[in-house]
């Protein structure tokens, strides 16, 4: 694992070798262990190595045996050595034992059409002076980031994260405002927009082609998930764990120490049991408690470490770390409203003190339909297929408007959102589901001027382009894929990515191999939600495997105490929101609104906590980059 930047001059003049040389230092946390730079005419690239494969002899900027093409890249290619022997076979020598080479000479037999025959987490760019081109890819699922833009220079360049882009002169400190409406509504901002305007992400599954001599650039995707071609046969349990076991096997090759993140939850227990299977030595596993048993899981994830005999490690989060606001800021450049990040930093800080790879259970909701909002969709789809959205939408707006809001009410008695719910279609119902803040909360603490600004727009609009290129699936795939285009890649990839490598850690998600995805999405969807229950051909999956304690028990999420947090410990950080200069200074926010929801919060009115959170982040990323609204 690795962090790469660059850059392209396409107006004729030179590359800055100490611009070159700050960009790759900007992301050393990525690659501790070397660096590496190749300068051209009118490109530069840069390279930052965490050695996890052939420690001794897989160095970056790697060239091809003419020198004439040269490559850095972020991330491991599972199926590199498979991919070795073919090349070897077409008469391509190698000096190495790494995936980089491989990579390399992939490039070399196959051209851009590589990239079809790698499986495997990647983001890499490679300079070909033959044809004058950079090309650069982004793996299928999203789990290693690349960030690129133009500039008015006529310069054109890349990095694994923004901090990367940020060192560049002139580059524009103007937030994209349809963003951070995103930002806000979701928690995130969603590819392939960036905070930054002129900046943007390259998208998972998707390669890009700038030519020097022209300037001429081409996106295109390579990949695409497929959840509407029908279940075909009948497919067994045991056939699921043998696709992840060698999912996990191909994770588990590395020359360094390697071990896997044990939450207690079907997803990491599995995990970790495939790899106590296969490994001769007890796993090293590592988990995160709270100090609130309400929130805490870790006597769960004790139990599986003793049924694998692994070597378990744990700490707590406490209220002590909202101290770390600041850090998270850091971290994640863009501002990013997950409150789990604070967990998932401190549990790849634990990782790290004994291995340099883990592997994780990410994934496993989104392929197998395991969140409660699966389930929830699913029955509200139920009465929304029977009647004509010409007829819900006035009938259940009425309602909705009449209903109050009962946020501490118990859970029957919350209809609001249900009648909001069917008031819409199937994916702004979604959309709504899944966001931090509802619209009326983001409508009332913008100014005037940041409405008008918006011009209408609004986030669901993506998610209804989304369900219509997946037109006629079935509904629950809708939603799955919804996740896999959004949720996936801008919240749960975006957090263990950049909280892994702060500490220099590789994580790996076995779940996400895009084989075992493909084969996952393509099980008949009964199988993912039966009789109310989640994740239903997992379970089956695994029972005998696991304790059936782990298999049966609810679902939590890898949360903290955030409500009490803001109210008691974070109560002075939440006041300061109000007059925070940051903020308020942008013109973009009510100072009288966001005075009314820290009230509401503090007394107990209403929880605001996720859209408070979110404020606090935003805060904090509008100093650590410096943003305007101009």
């Amino acid at each position: 694992m690795c962090g790469i930047a660059g850059l392209m001059v396409t107006s004729g003049g030179s590359v800055d070798q100490s611009v070159l040389r700050q960009m790759t230092d900007a992301i050393a946390h990525r690659g501790p262990d070397a660096d590496g730079f190749f300068v051209g005419a009118g490109v530069g690239l840069g390279h930052r190595r965490l050695s996890i494969i052939d420690v001794a002899g897989g160095h970056q900027p790697m060239y091809s045996p003419d020198e004439r093409v040269v490559i850095v890249y972020n991330g491991e290619i599972y199926n590199f050595q498979q991919l070795r022997r073919e090349l070897e076979s077409l008469g391509h020598g190698f000096k190495t034992n790494c995936d980089t080479e491989v990579l390399l000479a992939s490039y070399l037999e196959w051209g851009q059409d590589c990239v079809t025959r790698l499986r495997g987490m990647f983001a890499f760019a490679i300079w070909d002076t033959r044809k004058g081109e950079l090309f650069l890819a982004r793996d299928r699922l999203g789990i290693k980031p690349l960030y690129f833009a133009n500039l008015g220079d006529g310069s054109f360049i890349f990095g694994s994260e923004l901090k990367a882009l940020m060192v560049y002169p002139g580059i524009s400190r103007k937030m994209r405002l349809d963003a951070l409406e995103d930002y806000l509504a979701l928690g995130y901002v969603p590819d392939p927009k960036c905070i930054l305007d002129g900046v943007e992400q390259l998208s998972p599954g998707y390669t890009l082609t700038v030519n020097k001599n022209t300037g001429q650039q081409r996106q295109q995707p390579y990949w695409r998930l497929d959840v509407v071609t029908p279940a075909v046969g009948e497919e067994h349990p045991e056939e699921l764990l043998e696709r992840l076991e060698e999912a996990v096997k191909l994770r588990m090759v590395a020359d360094v120490p390697l071990g896997a993140f044990l939450s207690g939850g079907l997803d990491s227990s599995t995990i970790v049991g495939l790899m106590a299977r296969n490994n001769p030595e007890p796993i090293e596993t590592c988990s995160i408690g709270s100090d609130d048993p309400m929130f805490d899981e870790s006597g769960h994830a004790e139990l599986v470490s003793d049924h694998f005999s692994t070597h378990h490690r744990m700490r707590l989060v406490s209220a002590r770390d909202g101290s770390l606001l600041d850090v998270m800021a850091g971290v994640y450049d863009e501002p990013f409203a997950d409150i789990s990040a604070l967990p998932t930093y401190r549990v790849c800080a634990l990782a790290r003190e004994k291995v340099k790879v883990a592997l994780s259970g990410d994934g496993g909701d989104e392929l197998f339909a395991g969140y409660r909002r699966h389930r929830f969709h699913m029955l509200e789809e139920q009465l929304r297929s029977r009647i004509p959205l010409g007829i819900r939408r006035p009938v259940f707006a009425a309602l909705a408007a009449v209903y109050p809001k009962l946020d501490r009410a118990p859970r029957f008695l919350r209809a609001k959102s249900t009648f909001e719910a069917l008031a819409r279609s199937s994916a702004e119902a979604y959309f709504q589901t899944v966001s931090k803040s509802p619209d009326s909360t983001r409508y009332r603490m913008y100014s005037q001027k940041m409405r008008s600004r918006l011009a209408g727009y609004h986030p669901q609009e993506r998610f209804c382009k989304l369900a219509s290129e997946v037109a006629g699936a079935h509904p629950l795939s809708v939603i799955q894929y919804l996740d896999f285009k959004t949720y996936l890649p801008g919240d749960i990839l975006t957090k263990v990515d950049r909280a892994s490598m702060a500490h220099g850690l590789e994580v790996r998600v076995p779940i996400l191999d895009h084989k075992f995805v493909e084969w996952g999405l393509r099980l008949d969807p009964e199988t993912r939600i039966r009789d109310g229950v989640g994740k239903a051909v997992f379970k089956d999956a695994v029972r005998g495997f696991l304790p059936d304690s782990i298999i049966d028990r609810p679902k939590k999420g890898f949360d903290i105490p955030a409500a009490d947090w803001l109210r008691n410990e974070l109560a002075g950080e939440v006041q300061k929101l109000a007059s925070s200069e940051r903020l308020l200074d942008t013109g973009l926010f009510s100072r009288k609104a966001l005075l009314q929801m820290i009230d509401e919060h503090m007394n107990e009115k209403r929880d605001h906590q996720t859209t408070l959170w979110s404020l606090l982040m935003l805060d904090r990323s509008i100093d650590q980059l410096k943003l305007t609204a101009a």
